[in-house]
């Protein structure tokens, strides 16, 4: 019997691609981009390997299709964070770490871990990756000349790709109040810059 035409209890509306995917996301915050396995992604659904490759050429293509849902839901709570004529930093900041700390696995794979090829051949990666980053230049945009604000971008997403890392890495003292010590540093980082001009 066919397991495309029987679909197995593991999925349902016979969506085996986003079953997939689903079952990788599952898995990948579970044990880290380093345990995505074809074999293993395709047993939780229920269905064959060969199964799965009908809908992912290889794992760097699930692996690149998470990182797309990943950077598209990134750029979707940044773009949500409350903003202001003055150009406010912290929000956006804030929802930054926020994200990572709800999806630490994802945004680790986001960034390369376990998916460094397919990241850099992807293009619809990059473009949302980039799309995620405009948010944080949007701000600067308001407080700089425009000549100041790829610098500025970089510094602040060095701190805040750093603050995030710390976070998820349990690097951080685990007595002290994280959203309070995410707020403190991110005023820190903006006391450099001018206000809106």
């Amino acid at each position: 019997m066919d397991e495309q035409d029987h679909p197995p209890a593991g999925y349902h509306h016979g969506n085996l691609r986003q079953a997939l995917l689903a079952a990788a996301r599952e898995l990948l915050e579970e044990r880290g981009p380093g345990a995505l396995g074809l074999r293993e992604i395709a047993r939780r659904v229920g269905v064959s390997a060969p199964s799965a490759y009908h809908h992912f050429a290889s794992l760097d293509a699930i692996a690149a299709s998470l990182a797309e849902q990943g950077f598209t839901e990134f750029a979707e709570q940044l773009e949500a964070a409350p903003t202001n004529a003055g150009g406010m930093l912290a929000p956006t900041g804030e929802a930054y770490i926020a994200f990572a700390r709800a999806n630490p696995a994802l945004y680790r794979l986001m960034f390369g871990e376990g998916l460094r090829g397919a990241s850099r051949e992807s293009e619809a990666v990059r473009a949302l990756r980039q799309r995620a980053y405009e948010k944080v230049k949007a701000g600067l945009r308001k407080r700089l000349p425009a000549d100041e604000v790829p610098a500025a971008a970089l510094f602040l997403w060095s701190l805040t790709h750093g603050l995030a890392l710390l976070m998820i890495d349990g690097q951080v003292d685990a007595e002290a109040d994280a959203d309070a010590l995410i707020r403190q540093v991110l005023k820190l980082s903006g006391t450099g810059l001018p206000s809106a001009r």
